[in-house]
């Protein structure tokens, strides 16, 4: 074939493809949510006048058209799995995969962060818990790349000054629990945020035997009969593996009651089958993010009531720590105002646990 031929045939080509993709972008459907990236979709912006001459419509026109550009999740993958293995490039938005598992890079520790997060949790005890109770306790989870990232050459916090540091801040007021020595890599799902309930008894316990009480290291694993993919596989774009979710059951538990705060304290499951089945199946551990939720355990005769201020890691704990509790009111801070609390809790003699992720608290503006 000539020259001149072949570059015929080549533009010819390309023409077609880009008119395919074109003719796609056109009259493909447009979804509004992405289950891979778990997030909503840019839509197509209104076009006026005012928003062509402030050139929003421009801006938004781009986000729209990258959001909905035909074989998207195709493309993220291919660059993904290029950078990765042909560039050799240690993450991709942030994202790294190091000995199977896929975690985030969180760096550099935000001391100010902690600074706000410490006086969120100090507004809560002085309007809410002062002159009611001492039983006041905190504790950090740190996120996995504290087992990951700095043996992997990645940038990595120093997990132990966050912690001391944490603590410090907090010391007026709250009792510091450590739970890092407890865990490891392996306690962590490999494409996910969160740890695993099986994996965690042990941070239970110690947790329970701090603030006085017990919970049993004897329970039913049950595994989920489909595969799990975390939020880091979507945001990776990596072709990972999907891995198994496990969660634990015992007469104790089986039997507590479990009232949703946001529907006027209707019951619910403890473990919620329907979002296991979801494109979040970790949200099957206590229905996901909700701003509070009432567990009451019948078999208990102390009487005690704990108040458990978390983030979604205490979603997969709070069904342990209830068999040392009569009742266990779950909050998330991040969602309800902590001035609205006191018409919805009794703080009288409680136990009281903030436990959150160094996730969180070293990007802690969520927090009311």
């Amino acid at each position: 074939m000539k020259s001149s031929t072949k570059n015929i045939v080549i533009c010819i080509v390309f023409g077609i493809f880009f008119a395919a993709m074109f003719l796609c972008c056109l009259f493909l459907p447009k979804p509004e949510f992405s289950y891979s990236e778990r997030r909503k979709l840019a839509q197509m912006p209104p076009i006026t006048a005012e928003t062509v001459m402030n050139g929003n419509a421009m801006t938004s026109f781009e986000t729209y058209s990258t959001d909905n550009f035909p074989l998207r999740d195709t493309f993220r993958t291919l660059k993904a799995v290029t950078s990765a293995y042909a560039f050799r490039r240690l993450d991709n938005n942030k994202i790294y995969v190091a000995d199977g598992y896929a975690a985030k890079i969180e760096y550099p520790m935000r001391e100010s962060a902690l600074d706000y997060a410490a006086d969120r949790f100090r507004n809560v005890y002085n309007t809410l818990l002062a002159g009611k109770t001492d039983s006041i306790y905190i504790s950090v989870i740190p996120d996995k790349g504290a087992f990951l990232a700095e043996k992997s050459g990645r940038l990595s916090m120093d997990y132990g000054q966050f912690e001391s540091l944490m603590a410090a801040k907090t010391g007026d007021f709250a009792d510091y629990i450590t739970i890092s020595d407890l865990l490891g890599l392996s306690d962590y799902y490999k494409t996910d945020t969160h740890w695993r309930q099986e994996n965690i008894v042990d941070v239970a316990q110690r947790l329970a035997s701090e603030m006085g009480t017990s919970v049993s290291d004897t329970h039913t694993v049950n595994e989920l009969d489909h595969g799990f993919h975390g939020v880091y596989y979507g945001q990776s774009a990596l072709p990972l593996p999907h891995e198994t979710i496990y969660y634990l059951t015992n007469p104790v538990i089986d039997e507590c009651k479990v009232y949703n705060g946001e529907k006027n304290n209707a019951e619910m499951g403890m473990y919620d089958m329907e979002l296991a089945v979801g494109y979040d199946p970790y949200e099957m551990f206590l229905s996901g993010s909700l701003s509070m939720i009432t567990i009451e355990n019948p078999n208990a005769d102390n009487g005690r009531h704990l108040v458990l201020f978390r983030d979604s890691f205490g979603s997969a704990i709070a069904p342990l720590l209830a068999e040392g509790y009569a009742k266990v009111t779950v909050v998330d801070i991040r969602y309800i105002q902590p001035f609205a609390l006191g018409r919805f809790v009794d703080f009288e003699n409680a136990d009281v646990l903030f436990l959150y992720s160094s996730l969180v608290l070293n990007n802690s503006e969520t927090i009311k």
